[in-house]
């Protein structure tokens, strides 16, 4: 392979990384055309691919994302889903799912959100979602998180043959959205009530002002503080009422 070969290689594979603008892109879904992030500016959204249409762990996925839909929505968060399939697979196999599928005491769901045809993969390979160590045809199950000021926050990226956890989604969604709001950090399994992290000390004197004077704090050392944030103000804060 020469060097052009391979400079094209790792542009169509690269990736955005934490941090990054979230790449644009006009795209026809099922919904009709977007422009994205600008559409979902000022939200939340969550662009995520899958394989293929009519394939069955991927259908076990939209219908969860379909059923949860509303509960992502109260939090400020749109769903977009992605696969290199056409627009008329697509609406075919969203139609069976609606007509024929029943899962996890799931039936008769309607997927209202938009489903990106992307045929000539320019999403995906703008967005890494094409692995080729898993595939060279077929996207992964990448799920991106990009915040209301278009910045890419999280990237959880599984495997072909793994569904995804969509309680770990939510609760990733949420505890990225408290950390904003309060100027926290949150620990290992956190969920709304649960303790949250403050951010160490920048300074000796800070340091030992919290372990000997704070009464809000709970610190087991100077680097590593907690305190309470109450489940009802976290929620109502975060989500629409």
């Amino acid at each position: 392979m020469n060097t052009t070969e391979t400079i094209h290689e790792e542009q169509s594979f690269s990736m955005p990384r934490i941090g990054d603008k979230a790449p644009e892109f006009k795209a026809v879904t099922t919904q009709g055309d977007i422009n994205y992030p600008s559409d979902y500016k000022g939200k939340w959204s969550i662009l995520f691919s899958h394989p293929a249409d009519f394939t069955p762990v991927c259908t076990s996925e939209f219908i969860t994302f379909a059923h949860l839909e509303e509960k992502f929505e109260k939090a400020n968060c749109s769903l977009i889903g992605l696969s290199i399939d056409g627009l008329y697979s697509h609406i075919a196999w969203l139609r069976t799912i609606k007509d024929k599928i029943e899962f996890n005491g799931m039936k008769n769901i309607e997927v209202k959100f938009p489903l990106i045809e992307d045929i000539s993969m320019e999403v995906a390979k703008k967005y890494g979602m094409i692995q080729p160590g898993e595939s060279k045809t077929q996207a992964v199950r990448a799920v991106f998180f990009v915040d209301p000021n278009e910045t890419v926050r999280a990237i959880i990226y599984y495997p072909l043959s793994l569904g995804r956890n969509f309680d770990e989604l939510y609760r990733a969604l949420i505890a990225m959205q408290t950390a904003d709001k309060f100027n926290v950090a949150t620990p290992a399994d956190w969920n709304p009530g649960d303790d949250v992290i403050v951010s160490p000390a920048g300074s000796c004197g800070v340091a030992e002002e919290r372990m000997t004077s704070s009464e809000d704090l709970d610190c087991k050392d100077w680097f590593f503080c907690t305190k309470k944030l109450n489940k009802d103000l976290v929620l109502d804060t975060i989500l629409k009422k």
